[in-house]
């Protein structure tokens, strides 16, 4: 994994001494509130409905365990004992004091972490294929690209006030595992014709309350022409896009407005004449940085399946580890979705219990995934019972990957200022009742996603069954929308019809499995069913 440098320390460094005497200025009343708001959002430092909530930056998901170990320690000593992990492959600590907050960055600083550029309208954490780096279907590691992408965004004097925030996903698999499509630019590590690597470019995608999904403007550029291809598609936007209206502001926006055709070209005439400028780093810069991802040193002629004579552990392989490219070995998931529990939300303890687990089974490295999880990506299959027996004593072994009690949920009204709906227990609602009645491993692949607001940071758009809680008369009311999906066949759900109430919406849930298990053909998931039959059959369940 990337390490820091004179530079980036000494940037990072700086940073928390500016936000120190910008803190102790508010404190002592030197500074208001609204003068204060955008220097704390420049370092992450959100007001929420009832404390200060951070966001910590985790490039491309990567951490080692120190860092981890660091991460449950902020919770303990400044937190309430816990943090969660987000869609962003980021963590959130959601119970802050102002006067701890420089501390708290020191922290971080002390183990090459911050919460630069986790919010405000610049280039936010760029994310990644979560299994990247150990994905048996990947062509390279993307994570090379996503570091060489933070290095140049971070602290932009061009893009630092873009008209609204700006998102980075990079991939290099034909599998999608990390909403590319649904990011304002979506990057594709690709072969041409040739067997020349090169950049596929997606640009204008999103969600919120006007989701759209990123046509591909560029199918390849060189990679020695990224960075001033990224950012021909960033001056194109800062010069265009919308600042007299938050709402219209996403570069999704400009690119529809404009027109595919005609946002291309003028992407390309700034390429072109940047080109001239010669303002690429170097591709020796690009193999520094490819240094810090070289492959651990994997063991040869090791087992390749485990004994399934415990039914747990089997169905929890089965389930939670995905195929690597190194024989013997798997990712091995590692769940924070347990039955009736708080999705995406992990204690100090369990953050500790993972930074061990991740040194002594995973050559010290862990991973943010994009589904709330954490995930150990190069674990050998012969330890594979020993790491789930310490997961289930510790209440993470939950085998769920990919099921319908694997929701992803977005804080909601329990804490953020802009819901207007509690997410956190509906999610709870649902994995209890589907746990209670055994059908999880019936329904197979089915991923549930619900928001607490039009903001979509729960994904709902690119649920297979998507939730969107609304205000209502002064109620809190859910939607159901159904047929998203994140993946590479990406597509946006649709709103079956008037919404429901907090059990409403449980007992929704579960009459649209009805539907899907009463028409599924062999081997089709729900997505696969939803879009053979149409909406009509689940309108007809839902309101007769």
């Amino acid at each position: 994994m990337y390490l820091y440098d004179q530079y980036d320390q000494a940037m990072v460094d700086a940073r928390v001494a500016e936000f120190r005497d910008q803190t102790e200025r508010r404190l002592k009343g030197a500074l208001s509130e609204e003068q204060f708001r955008p220097l704390r959002l420049m370092n992450g430092l959100y007001l929420q409905l009832h404390a200060y909530m951070l966001r910590v930056a985790v490039p491309y998901g990567t951490l080692n365990s120190r860092q981890m170990h660091a991460l449950a320690d902020i919770a303990d000593k400044y937190d309430r004992g816990y943090g969660h992990f987000t869609t962003r492959q980021n963590i959130q600590y959601n119970w802050i004091r102002l006067e701890d907050a420089p501390d708290i960055l020191a922290d971080l600083a002390a183990v090459e972490m911050h919460a630069i550029q986790t919010s405000g309208n610049c280039i936010r954490n760029i994310s990644s294929d979560h299994f990247a780096g150990a994905a048996a279907d990947e062509l390279v590691d993307p994570r090379p690209y996503a570091e060489l992408l933070r290095q140049w965004s971070s602290f932009h004097p061009e893009f630092s006030y873009l008209p609204r925030k700006f998102k980075f996903a990079v991939i290099a698999s034909d599998t999608d595992r990390a909403a590319m499509k649904l990011h304002d630019i979506g990057i594709q590590i690709v072969r041409n014709h040739a067997g020349e690597l090169g950049a596929s470019f997606y640009v204008g995608g999103g969600m919120g309350r006007t989701p759209m999904i990123a046509p591909c403007i560029r199918d390849f550029v060189p990679l020695d022409q990224l960075i001033t291809y990224a950012e021909a598609c960033l001056r194109v936007y800062n010069r265009y896009g919308r600042r007299d209206n938050k709402f219209k502001a996403r570069i999704k926006i400009l690119v529809h407005e404009l027109g595919q055709d005609e946002y291309t070209r003028q992407v390309e005439a700034e390429f072109a004449h940047m080109l001239e400028q010669g303002i690429e780093p170097p591709l020796a810069e690009l193999e520094r940085i490819k240094g810090y991802f070289e492959q651990p040193v994997f063991e040869s002629g090791l087992a390749a399946d485990f004994d399934r004579s415990d039914p747990d552990f089997a169905l929890w392989a089965d389930r939670n580890t995905h195929a690597h490219k190194a024989a013997g070995y798997v990712s091995a998931v590692i769940s924070l979705k347990p039955v009736g529990g708080i999705p995406g939300d992990a204690s100090a303890a369990q953050m500790h219990l993972m930074a061990d687990l991740a040194r002594e089974y995973s050559f010290d490295e862990c991973r943010v995934m994009h589904t709330q999880n954490i995930v150990l990506p190069h674990v050998r299959i012969a330890d594979l019972h020993a790491l789930w027996t310490q997961l289930e004593a510790a209440g993470l072994g939950s085998p769920n990957l990919d099921t319908i009690e694997d929701i992803i949920a977005c804080p909601g009204l329990d804490y953020c200022s802009l819901a207007n709906a509690r997410s956190i227990p509906i999610a709870q609602k649902i994995s209890q009742r589907f746990a209670q009645s055994g059908r999880t491993a019936e329904l197979g692949e089915l991923k549930l996603k619900i928001s607490g607001c039009i903001n979509a940071c729960g994904h709902h758009h690119a649920g297979h069954i998507g939730i969107l809680g609304v205000d209502r008369k002064g109620k809190e009311n859910y939607q159901l929308l159904l047929g998203g999906s994140e993946a590479q066949d990406t597509s946006l759900a649709k709103i079956t019809g008037p919404g429901f109430d907090e059990d409403g919406i449980v007992n929704a849930v579960e009459k649209a499995t009805d539907v899907y298990l009463a028409n599924r053909a062999e081997g089709e998931r729900f997505l696969d069913t939803y879009r053979r039959i149409g909406m009509e059959p689940f309108k007809e369940a839902l309101y007769g």
